[in-house]
């Protein structure tokens, strides 16, 4: 990674000891990417209420960016993870959009993305200007 100049992202999860979340924290480069829940990927109905408590405990070790993302899929989770995050990561969410509308998806997700920015996430979320 380090001789073709690439950043290693490592993951965090709930259940991540102070161990381990010390050792990811010092061998990431870029940000770390913390996981909003256990399981599965995939569209949620809420943020998992120990994704801040996670967020944190990484702080603690790294003054990096930090990303929250697993089930994030709409500007109300979007908007809560900008509270104490960096940055939202949301994937399944964009895919879902790609399948339905296939090679005509460009301006679904581009309407999508800008839904997730709302005046009042402008406002209040720093994680949209970061």
């Amino acid at each position: 990674m380090h001789a073709h100049n690439l950043a290693t992202v490592f993951l965090v999860a709930p259940t991540s000891t102070d161990a381990r979340l010390k050792t990811i924290a010092e061998q990431s480069r870029g940000f770390v990417y913390a996981l909003s829940r256990t399981g599965i990927t995939g569209e949620q109905q809420q943020i998992a209420a120990d994704a801040a408590q996670l967020v944190a405990r990484v702080r603690r070790f790294s003054s990096m960016p930090i990303a929250v993302g697993f089930g994030i899929s709409n500007a109300q989770q979007f908007q809560a993870v900008g509270e104490f995050a960096d940055a939202a990561v949301i994937g399944s969410a964009i895919v879902n959009i790609v399948e339905k509308h296939g090679r005509n998806s460009a301006e679904p997700v581009a309407n999508f993305i800008r839904g997730l920015r709302t005046e009042k996430s402008v406002a209040q979320s720093g994680a949209l200007t970061k």
